[in-house]
């Protein structure tokens, strides 16, 4: 798994592996709350990734203007 930073969350960063079709093989939050990031693994784990971005891009987190949510899709949208 490659690692990715995040900006602006509690997460510090994100690791993936998305395969050559777009999917999501495998992915952990590294930081964050706990049962929010191990429910977006295991919900995201196995699916393509446009449908991720999709889902979950512009989503915010009280004051915030991201989220882990959000900054997963960002990296998906970026990097792949």
């Amino acid at each position: 798994m490659k690692a990715y930073a995040t900006f602006g969350v509690c997460a510090k960063e994100i690791l993936l592996d998305v395969d050559t079709n777009g999917i999501i093989q495998n992915i952990e939050f590294v930081g964050g709350c706990d049962g929010n990031t191990h429910g977006i693994e295991n919900l995201v784990k196995g699916l393509p990734k446009d449908i991720v971005i999709q889902k979950l891009k512009g989503i915010t987190c009280r004051t915030k203007p991201t989220s882990c949510p959000d900054q997963l899709a960002r990296i998906l949208e970026e990097n792949f």
